[in-house]
């Protein structure tokens, strides 16, 4: 009976039933282990940032006052978390991190007026007011910067994005799949292409990652499922149909919206129809009003307590290379206005002639100039206190008053010279006119001066078209790494 084929009685049949729903039940518990890695990692990274940010806040109250406060600790932070856990901020790791931020924000706001609320009201309205702003202060610092090191630290163990099939093997989805391998900050990761009917003739070798004709298969032991990215509505009809099988459990049509805001976009139910509710903020009057505000509560308390830092970095210029410390460098500003941007010396006084003369006999030189506008090895730059100050920023300071006088703002596109903006289409110039240039901006943050044009002008026109305070805020809170690091900046 040993060459036997061994047949399946009731109770083996049972017996292998509770197996296949055990060993069921054990994949799902490994294809959750990341998820629940990754919520219990922010969810920790937030209950350090609130002790920490909640007990800076009590110490402020009692600088301020002169009298302790007698909060206790530990139901505040629960309900900070509740309220966080609430918004969903533990639960998907594919909001963008402006979404994030601006979510995060929120839940700030909503949790310090539920614990104004719990704790009852106050005779002592200072204390109450210095409280308010302290905890919205401090929770927005620390919780930013925590989730910042957190989201670092699950991006190297590798699950912080979301496994991603592109449906489809069109040029539209290789972009997209190359877009997720440069910013995983985005929450995506793409582990390869779905092939559709329409797809047959393309030649896999050419693709960026894997080509395949099932979706169950990029779906690995310990992984969650795959998110699956649809390029085409027609995508849409194809995985609905009879002849596809099991649907994937989260589906992101994707649609080009390269000349559309896309940050906060509003889904209207318009019958059998879907409308996109847009809004422009930076159009608006009262924005306006509330960035300049920022602008001049930001600025003028920094320019007063940097003004014996810049004093003296001033003195350190001038012993180096005599003459003018500060220089004024012609920027196009709003609508198409001219002003002269002023900036500590970095450069030689015969700077022009000795990039020139660079350019003339650097090949390579003048390809990374006409590409970046601006050199790796610059030869107008002095050496050592020159360098430092390009690198660390500080080179900017004096752009302060620039901000106080209305030239420009703390946050937009950085003002160019009118030979670098002549390098650009009309349109992205008109476009570039609607706004005041900033001290600091989307693409400084992300790519520094790695940014080609093209970056340039994808960052600002995505600034311009999704402004609003939150990325205003979250730009500002990401200059500080950016400054700190150095990254990319010459």
């Amino acid at each position: 009976m040993s060459n036997a084929q061994h047949v399946l009685m009731p109770d083996d049949a049972g017996a292998a039933g509770r197996l296949r729903s055990a060993s069921g039940t054990v994949g799902s518990v490994r294809k959750s282990r990341r998820r629940l890695m990754r919520s219990a990692v922010l969810l920790l990274g937030d209950a350090v940032s609130g002790v920490l940010a909640l007990i800076a806040a009590q110490f402020a109250i009692q600088f301020v006052s002169g009298q302790p406060s007698v909060d206790a600790l530990m139901p505040s932070l629960g309900l900070l978390l509740l309220v966080f856990l609430t918004l969903g901020l533990y639960a998907d790791s594919t909001h963008c991190p402006y979404a994030r931020f601006r979510l995060r924000c929120i839940g700030i706001l909503l949790f310090v007026v539920l614990h104004g609320m719990l704790l009852g009201g106050s005779s002592d309205a200072p204390k109450r007011a210095i409280k308010l702003v302290s905890e919205i202060e401090f929770l927005i610092a620390f919780g930013f910067y925590v989730e910042l090191g957190a989201r670092h630290v699950l991006k190297q163990l590798g699950i912080w994005c979301a496994p991603t099939v592109i449906v489809g093997c069109s040029p539209r989805g290789q972009q997209l799949y190359r877009s997720f391998l440069d910013h995983p900050d985005l929450g995506f990761r793409p582990v390869g292409f779905l092939r559709t009917p329409a797809d047959r003739l393309v030649n896999v070798r050419e693709m960026h990652g894997p080509v395949r004709d099932d979706l169950n298969s990029f779906t690995e032991a310990d992984e969650e499922p795959p998110v699956a990215i649809l390029t085409s509505s027609e995508q849409f009809a194809w995985l609905n149909s009879d002849a596809f099988g099991p649907r994937p459990a989260r589906l992101i049509l994707m649609s080009d919206a390269s000349d559309l805001p896309t940050l906060g976009l509003r889904i209207r139910p318009l019958g059998n129809s879907v409308g996109i509710q847009l809004e422009y903020g930076a159009t608006l009057s009262h924005n306006r009003i509330l960035k300049r505000l920022i602008d001049l509560c930001i600025a003028v308390p920094a320019a007063i307590l940097l003004a014996p830092v810049i004093g003296a970095l001033c003195l350190l210029v001038s012993f180096f290379d005599r003459g003018s410390p500060l220089y004024f460098q012609p920027r196009v500003g709003a609508r198409g206005s001219t002003f002269h941007l002023p900036k500590l010396r970095t450069m030689y006084r015969d700077a022009d002639a000795r990039l020139q003369e660079h350019l003339a006999n650097n090949p390579d030189a003048r390809r990374e100039w006409e590409r970046y506008f601006k050199l790796t090895d610059d030869p107008r730059v002095f050496p050592i206190i020159g360098n430092f100050l390009r690198r660390s920023s500080l080179d900017e300071l004096p752009q302060l008053w620039s901000v106080i006088v209305g030239d420009m703002s703390l946050v937009g596109p950085r003002p160019f010279p009118q030979y670098h903006l002549n390098s650009f289409d009309a349109e992205f110039q008109r476009i570039r006119a609607t706004v005041v240039p900033g001290l600091t901006g989307l693409w400084q943050v992300t790519d520094r001066s790695n940014g080609d044009l093209d970056v340039q002008r994808t960052q600002d026109t995505f600034y311009i078209r999704n402004w609003s305070i939150w990325l205003d805020l979250y730009i500002l809170f990401k200059t500080v790494p950016a400054v700190l690091t150095g990254n990319g900046a010459r």
